[in-house]
């Protein structure tokens, strides 16, 4: 192709955002906006609102003490995003099925995306009256047992920043704050989170992660039980949990996680 024909289709605003994430993906600190204007040989004011666009799209964050910017994991997670989900989904599937199969009840694996509980797989319950979950579907972070489940096992820094990008969690009291926070802490000490649904009626959801650690966990494995009248055979709590458990030990193992000892 002629450099003519090259310059013909060329799109400014992209290249320059393109060259602002290639740019600080190259340095070793945050960058304030002058320097990322000398780095590119640009004027502060070229670059202003196309910063501004990346940060509102969730490509860069900026310091709220310094203003320098950086970038965040965006892009990471876009480039794995199919491979992780389709990981987790062949590592889980199966489990889920057993599990369900054994407590007469349905359960999902939701991940985090953005400040929203992504819901990527389901395993329905031979019951003919239960829960039903859709995959894809996004629920609130902070009201749903899988999103405080998440939430709980964040390490502080990433649980802090989506805290802060929450406008729910940002129009709460600080007593509902600090409240909200010693839930997670007990959620934390407890390995899972029992709770009634936010969303309807009648439905109890317990949630357990997959993974030890802040490191390796990916996602979190949910039951939602329908509170059913005079059924001698509606599993108890402990059994849902225990059955939990038992799943997310497979799904671990399958995904090639080392249990602690």
């Amino acid at each position: 192709m002629s450099s003519n024909n090259v310059d013909k289709y060329k799109a400014p605003a992209l290249e320059k955002g393109l060259a602002i994430i290639e740019y600080l993906a190259l340095q070793p600190a945050a960058q304030s906006q002058s320097e990322i204007a000398i780095g590119l040989d640009k004027s502060p004011n070229e670059i202003y609102r196309m910063l501004a666009s990346l940060e509102s799209r969730g490509y860069i964050q900026r310091d709220t003490i310094s203003s320098k910017y950086s970038l965040t994991l965006k892009l990471y997670y876009l480039s794995h995003r199919h491979s992780l989900v389709e990981r987790l989904r062949s590592a889980a599937l199966q489990p889920m099925r057993q599990a369900s199969a054994v407590i007469q009840q349905p359960c999902h694996l939701s991940v985090l995306f953005n400040d929203k509980v992504l819901v990527v797989a389901y395993s329905k319950s031979p019951r003919p009256i239960a829960v039903m979950i859709e995959e894809g579907n996004l629920y609130n972070v902070l009201s749903t047992a899988s999103g405080k489940t998440l939430l709980s096992f964040l390490d502080d820094s990433s649980r802090d920043q989506l805290l802060q990008q929450d406008s729910n969690y940002q129009k709460l009291s600080k007593a509902q704050k600090r409240d909200f926070q010693k839930e997670l802490i007990h959620i934390r000490k407890q390995g899972y989170t029992a709770m009634p649904s936010s969303y309807a009626q009648g439905i109890v959801d317990f949630s357990v992660p997959i993974g030890h650690t802040s490191s390796d966990i990916t996602a979190c494995l949910t039951v939602s039980k329908l509170l059913t009248l005079a059924d001698e055979n509606e599993p108890s709590h402990d059994d849902i949990i225990q059955a939990l458990h038992t799943c997310k030990k497979e799904i671990e193992s399958n995904l090639g996680l080392v249990s602690l000892p």
